[in-house]
């Protein structure tokens, strides 16, 4: 059984949702409380066990892979000036997993994207997270998608259900049951991206986590660009469909789509309530709000 090492996070985004802020500002490089949006997807590679990351970035994205760099100017600042406890949060950072990048030169879609990365991750599968979505729960949603691969040796992809007035926003799946104790696992017979809520096969929407297998490459090779000239990763999975299974996983957690402007400032609020540090007295300043 081969285990998956490596992770491919597009980063290529120009972010416009955020505009102004992210004029000069990568939208990843966003903060949530302290920490950048990318951080929290980072890391939850690392807990589920990834060794390597490659970013697909686009220009003006530098600053993505320098907050994964050792810096040693600030941390001898830090320790100058005996702020330990700082100085241990940004080593950590540094050294949580190697790093690199890739640049995507012109903006041709998310399955030109993971396209790029075949000399990265060869001929073993691999994982791609989205920075837009952060997922918290007590078992990392790529390590529930890991649990699945371990089982069937096939790409899976996470899903969950979203609002019918909400699924042309979603590439969405067709499902059937698999023969297995949990029920949150499916085969996928079909997949769309964005269609009209008339056509949507389901209301199981793909979300930015997924497993593949090398397989995809050769399948994006053959995908022909769609709306705005790009390569759909949709498109290319239904190619992958035509040769091997792959798997629906309903995962379990709280999914945040922190590219939309109202669930990042929900983001924002709710991590900040979970902060031992910050928690009693932010709770207490949201009681106060006459609203």
């Amino acid at each position: 059984m081969e285990r998956v090492r490596k992770a491919v996070i597009p980063a290529a985004g120009m972010g416009t949702r955020f505009l102004p802020a992210t004029k000069a500002i990568p939208k990843e490089m966003l903060p949530i409380v302290d920490k950048p949006t990318i951080q929290y997807v980072v890391e939850e590679a690392v807990q589920s066990g990834f060794e390597d990351i490659i970013f697909v970035t686009g220009q003006g994205k530098n600053e993505i892979e320098d907050h994964f760099d050792y810096d040693y100017r600030l941390e001898h600042r830090l320790k100058e000036q005996g702020k330990e406890d700082l100085l241990r949060i940004v080593r950590n950072i540094s050294e949580m997993i190697a790093v690199s990048s890739i640049r995507q030169k012109k903006p041709l879609g998310l399955g030109h994207a993971v396209q790029i990365t075949e000399a990265f991750t060869g001929d073993e599968p691999f994982g791609v997270f989205l920075g837009d979505d952060i997922v918290v729960h007590k078992v990392p949603c790529m390590k529930q998608l890991l649990t699945v691969y371990d089982r069937y040796q096939a790409s899976v992809v996470a899903v969950e259900e979203v609002p019918w007035e909400s699924v042309s926003r979603f590439g969405l799946v067709a499902v059937e049951p698999v023969e297995s104790k949990d029920p949150r696992l499916l085969r996928i017979r079909d997949m769309v991206e964005k269609p009209p809520r008339e056509e949507a096969p389901s209301n199981l929407a793909i979300i930015g986590r997924y497993i593949l297998m090398p397989g995809v490459f050769q399948a994006l090779k053959k995908t022909t660009p769609g709306a705005g000239g790009e390569i759909q990763l949709t498109d290319g999975l239904r190619g992958l469909m035509e040769l091997e299974p792959v798997y629906a996983y309903r995962f379990e957690g709280t999914r945040y789509d922190v590219g939309n402007k109202l669930e990042y400032l929900i983001a924002t609020v709710e991590f900040a309530l979970r902060r031992e540090d910050l928690q009693e007295e932010f709770r207490d300043y949201l009681r106060s709000l006459k609203l």
